[in-house]
C-alpha cells in the first residue's frame, strides 16, 4: 500500500464514528435497535437530557445523609460550558440546579412543545451560554453516544417495473461516450450528491424521521413486542412517557405519501421496506441542518416552501404520477427533531416567534396545503425589557417557560470567571479567602437587601454578628453555594428544614437581576489588580476596603449598608482562629488525664480521695481540683451558679449514657465517647482563646516575624524563634498560606488586636 493510502486508511480506521456513519438496511438497522434500543428510540428532548448527563454526570452531595436535603447538589458544568469553547461560560449552583431540573422534566414525561426562553438581564452571558450550549449538542448529536438515525429511501427501479436503461442521465451518458459522467450526474440527481446503488433513486426525508416512524402505526406495539425481549427496556417502552411520541407519531407527509405510492404499485410491504434504510443524522450548525439560529438581523427567506425539482422529476417519472408524491417542505423540516433557536426575542426574531404559535400550539406547520408535522426543541434567549414583544399573545405566552440566567450568586463560580480571564496565577497577588471576600462584595449588589425567607428561618441576626451581617447577605451566600456554615448554632441547624430551604434557593429567581453585571465586574476586578497588584505587596483586607470606600468610592455607594464592615469583621475573626490554632501546642496527654479524671471524680463527694481507673491517677476530690479543670471548659469568669448546673448536667450525662451504654454496652473506651469529645472541643477551645497572650506581650515576637528568612531572625533567642517557625509551617500547612503571606497575616493579627478586639 502506498504512503497516501495508508495514511487514509488510517485516518479512516481511527474516525469515532467508523461504525455509524454508512447507510444501513432496515433489517440492519432493526440489528442495532435491538442492541441498543434506549440509544436509537430517543426524541430530542430524551437525546438534550442524555447530552447534559453525559457532560455533567450526577453532581455531588456535601450532605447525602441530611433528611432536611432538597437536592441542592453540586453538579460541574465545566466540560459542557466551558471546555472547548471560544468564550466559557460559567454557570453557579443556581443555574446548574436550574438546568439539570429542565433535562431531566425533558426526559420524565411526554413533551408538549414549548418554547424554551433563557430569560436574563444584559450583561449574564446568555448568548455565549446558548452557543456554548448548542456547539456541545451538535458535537453529541454527531458521536457515537448520540447518534440517530433517519430515514432515506433507495427507490429500487427494477423492483419498480422501471428500466434502469430509461434513467436520462444514462442516456445523456450513452450520447456523450462517457460512462463516469453517467455516474457523476445520477449522484447528484440523487438530491444530496450521496452515491447511491446503480438502479435506485435516493430520497432522503428532509423531516429526518426515525425508521422506526416508517412502521405503520398500528402495528408498531406488536412489532415491539417481538422485536424485544422481556428487559426493563421493553418495559419502559411499553408504560412509559417518554415513549409515548413512539406509538403516536406518524411519519411526514414526503414519506407518508411514498409509502402509500409503493404499496399501491407492488403490492408487497417486504419490498417497500427493503427500500427504506436508515443513515445517521448528521448536524450541521452552519448548514442548518439539525440546528439552526436565527440571530434579529436575519432576514427570513421569502420562499417558504421547499424542494428538490430534479429529484421530485424522478420520482414523477418513476412512479408515473406528478401528484403521488410531492417533495415539498418547510425550514422547520431541516430541524425536525433537532434544535430550532432564536438569538434575542427582537428584530425579525419577534415575527419567527409569533410565526410559531401555531407549531407549539399543535405541532404542524402548514407548506402550501401540506401539513408538515414538526417536534422540535424551541430555544431563545430574551432581555426582559423585551418582554412587550409576548405581551397581548397569551396563548403564546402560555406555551413559554422561561428559565431566568442571572447574574452569578456563587463566590466560588464569581472566583473561577477571574481565574478564565485573567490566569489562576491572580491568586499569588491575594491574602487567602480575600479574592472571595471581593467576589462576595460583588455578590452583594446583586442580592435583595432583605430577605423575608431568611429572617424567617433566624430571627435575631445580631448573634452571628463575629460572622454574619444583620441582612444575613453572607450566610444566603453560603447557602446559594450549597454550604451549611459550621458557625450557625444547633438549634438554627435543626431549624434548616427543607421547606426553608427552598423558600431560601427560590428567592435566587428574583435575584442578580440588577447590581454589578458580569461585564462590570470584570472591568471593576481589573481595576483592584491593576492598581494594587504588586511584586512582593499582596493585597490585604485592608486594600479591599480603601478600595471600595476611598478609591472607587462610588462603587461601596452601590453595596447593602454595612455590608463591607461585616465582610471586614468575619474576616478578621477568621483569620484569628487560623492563627490561633496554627500556635496552639497541643498536649494532647495533658488534656485526656484531665477529661478522664473529671469525669470520674463528678461521681464521688467533695473531700473523698479515689483511684480513677482510667488513668490510675490518684486524686483529691474537691472544689479547686474540679473548679480547675471547668475553667478551661467553661472560661475562667463563669459564675458560680453555670459551674454547679454544668457540673450536673456533664455527671447525669455520664451516669445515663456514656458509662451504661457507650461504656459498659458498646464497650467503647471513655476517650471515644460523644461526651468526652464534646468536653474536649470544650477545653481545646478555651486554651486557644489565651494562645495568643504571651505572645502579643512581647514586642521581640512581632520584629522576629518581620525579619523571618533574613540574617537578623537568627539574633533572637531559640524559643522565639521555634515559636515563629511553627507558627508559620502551620499556617502554610493547614491553610494554604505561602511563607510571605503567612507572616503578613500574622502581622495584620497583631497590628489589628484582634485577639482584643473578639476577647470573650
Amino acid at each position: 500500500m502506498d504512503p497516501i493510502r495508508k495514511a487514509l486508511q488510517t485516518l479512516l480506521d481511527g474516525s469515532p464514528l467508523a461504525d455509524t456513519r454508512r447507510t444501513l438496511t432496515f433489517e440492519e438497522f432493526l440489528t442495532q435497535l435491538r442492541e441498543r434500543p434506549s440509544c436509537l428510540i430517543r426524541s430530542v428532548h430524551q437525546l438534550f437530557h442524555d447530552m447534559v448527563r453525559h457532560h455533567v454526570g450526577d453532581g455531588h452531595d456535601e450532605y447525602p445523609d441530611d433528611p432536611e436535603s432538597i437536592s441542592f447538589i453540586d453538579y460541574d458544568f465545566t466540560s459542557l460550558l466551558v471546555e472547548d469553547s471560544n468564550q466559557p461560560f460559567h454557570a453557579d449552583r443556581i443555574l446548574a440546579n436550574r438546568l439539570v431540573n429542565l433535562a431531566e422534566g425533558f426526559r420524565g414525561g411526554a413533551q408538549q412543545n414549548k418554547v424554551y426562553v433563557f430569560n436574563g438581564p444584559p450583561g449574564s452571558g446568555k448568548s455565549i451560554f446558548l452557543n456554548n450550549l448548542l456547539h456541545k449538542f451538535e458535537m453529541y448529536c454527531n458521536s457515537s453516544s448520540g447518534c440517530r438515525y433517519e430515514t432515506v429511501w433507495q427507490l429500487d427501479r427494477a423492483a419498480l417495473g422501471d428500466d434502469p436503461a430509461r434513467d436520462p442521465t444514462e442516456q445523456l451518458a450513452s450520447l456523450l461516450g462517457e460512462r463516469k459522467t453517467s455516474r457523476l450526474l445520477r449522484d447528484l440527481a440523487s438530491g444530496r450528491g450521496a452515491a447511491t446503488p446503480h438502479g435506485t433513486i435516493e430520497v432522503p426525508c428532509p423531516s429526518h424521521d426515525s425508521p422506526i416512524l416508517m412502521i405503520p402505526r398500528d402495528q408498531r406495539a406488536e412489532f415491539f413486542d417481538e422485536l424485544f425481549q422481556n428487559d426493563e427496556f421493553k418495559w419502559n417502552l411499553s408504560g412509559g412517557k417518554e415513549y409515548e411520541w413512539v406509538f403516536r407519531n406518524e411519519p411526514c407527509t414526503i414519506c407518508t405519501s411514498l409509502f402509500r405510492a409503493l404499496l399501491e404499485r407492488v403490492k408487497d410491504p417486504a419490498t417497500i421496506f427493503r427500500m427504506i434504510h436508515a443513515r445517521p443524522y448528521r448536524f450541521s450548525r452552519r448548514l442548518g441542518e439539525g440546528v439552526t439560529v436565527y440571530n434579529p438581523g436575519d432576514r427570513s427567506p421569502r420562499q417558504n416552501a421547499h424542494t428538490n425539482a430534479e429529484l421530485q422529476r424522478q420520482i414523477n417519472e418513476l412512479l408515473r404520477d406528478s401528484q403521488a408524491v410531492r417533495y415539498v417542505f418547510s425550514r422547520y423540516a431541516r430541524t425536525n427533531n433537532g434544535v430550532f433557536a432564536l438569538m434575542d426575542l427582537k428584530g425579525y426574531n419577534k415575527d419567527r416567534l409569533h410565526e410559531l404559535h401555531n407549531i407549539v400550539s399543535d405541532g404542524v406547520h402548514k407548506v402550501e396545503e401540506l401539513e408538515e408535522r414538526v417536534d422540535s426543541l424551541f430555544l431563545a434567549v430574551m432581555n426582559p425589557e423585551d418582554d412587550k414583544n409576548i405581551r397581548g399573545f397569551q396563548s403564546l405566552k402560555d406555551r413559554i417557560e422561561f428559565i431566568n440566567i442571572n447574574y452569578v450568586l456563587d463566590s466560588k463560580t464569581e472566583v473561577a470567571i477571574y481565574e478564565n480571564i485573567f490566569g489562576r496565577h491572580i491568586h499569588e497577588a491575594f491574602l487567602p479567602r480575600v479574592l472571595e471576600n471581593f467576589a462576595r462584595a460583588i455578590i452583594a449588589s446583586r442580592l435583595s437587601e432583605k430577605s423575608p425567607a431568611m429572617l424567617d428561618w433566624i430571627d435575631d441576626p445580631r448573634k452571628y454578628r463575629l460572622f454574619c451581617d444583620d441582612n444575613l447577605l453572607l450566610l444566603k451566600m453560603y447557602i446559594y453555594t450549597g454550604l451549611i456554615p459550621s458557625w450557625l448554632d444547633e438549634e438554627d441547624r435543626k431549624n434548616f428544614t427543607a421547606r426553608r430551604r427552598r423558600k431560601i434557593i427560590a428567592e435566587a429567581e428574583t435575584e442578580g437581576r440588577k447590581g454589578f453585571s458580569g461585564r462590570d465586574a470584570i472591568d471593576i476586578f481589573q481595576d483592584l489588580y491593576g492598581l494594587y497588584a504588586r511584586d512582593r505587596q499582596l493585597i490585604t483586607m485592608d486594600t479591599l476596603i480603601h478600595f471600595f470606600v476611598k478609591g472607587q468610592p462610588e462603587l461601596g455607594k452601590k453595596l447593602p449598608k454595612g455590608f463591607l464592615d461585616a465582610l471586614r469583621n468575619q474576616y478578621n475573626y477568621q483569620t484569628l482562629q487560623e492563627v490561633k490554632e496554627s500556635l496552639y501546642y497541643y498536649n494532647e496527654e495533658q488534656i485526656s488525664r484531665d477529661l478522664q479524671n473529671y469525669l470520674f471524680a463528678l461521681n464521688y463527694e467533695l473531700g473523698t480521695t479515689a483511684v480513677c481507673p482510667y488513668t490510675g491517677d490518684r486524686l483529691e476530690i474537691d472544689e479547686p481540683f474540679l473548679a480547675g479543670i471547668e475553667d478551661r471548659l467553661l472560661g475562667p469568669d463563669v459564675k458560680e451558679g453555670r459551674r454547679r448546673e454544668f457540673r450536673d448536667e456533664t455527671q447525669r450525662a455520664y451516669t445515663s449514657r456514656t458509662l451504661t451504654q457507650e461504656i459498659m454496652v458498646e464497650g467503647k473506651p471513655v476517650t471515644s465517647t460523644e461526651l468526652y469529645q464534646e468536653l474536649r472541643e470544650r477545653y481545646v477551645f478555651h486554651l486557644k482563646e489565651k494562645v495568643l497572650e504571651p505572645f502579643l506581650s512581647n514586642a521581640n515576637f512581632r520584629r522576629a516575624l518581620k525579619d523571618l528568612g533574613t540574617d537578623d531572625f537568627r539574633t533572637y533567642d531559640a524559643k522565639i524563634q521555634t515559636d515563629v517557625r511553627y507558627l508559620i509551617a502551620n499556617l502554610c500547612d493547614h491553610f494554604g498560606y505561602n511563607e510571605s503571606a503567612a507572616r503578613e497575616v500574622c502581622l495584620y493579627v497583631i497590628d489589628h488586636n484582634l485577639a482584643e478586639e473578639f476577647a470573650g
